[in-house]
């Protein structure tokens, strides 16, 4: 299993958003760096941004989310063009983040 997985909860709908795209950045030298990218799946879930088995250095990362995309694919008009999600990670633990995501709002938390 990858150290760090994330979903997405369209709150409005009450399902999962399928199909967004989600980036994994890191901070290094005061620039952020692109690490790997995903597709939601039919459960609005990313599971294999991190490489199973292997231990994400400790640093300030962040999540970003194409919310834009999966609106307008919905037809819906969104007040979000994307979602980003800034997260330090300082222990081998797991780490989930989850986005829940409506039109016009979002929030997030540190999952299990």
């Amino acid at each position: 299993m990858s150290q760090l997985s994330t979903h997405i909860l369209d709150t409005s709908l009450g399902a999962p958003a399928r199909e967004v795209a989600v980036t994994l950045y890191v901070l290094h030298e005061k620039e952020w760096l692109q690490l790997a990218s995903g597709i939601t799946n039919n459960d609005g879930r990313v599971t294999d941004l991190w490489e199973a088995g292997a231990t994400m250095p400790h640093g300030l990362y962040k999540l970003h989310f194409d919310t834009q995309e999966y609106f307008e694919r919905n037809f819906t008009t969104s007040f979000f063009p994307f979602v980003e999600i800034a997260f330090y990670i300082n222990s081998h633990e797991h780490y989930h983040v989850p986005l829940l995501l409506s039109p016009f709002g979002y929030s997030t938390y540190r999952g299990s």
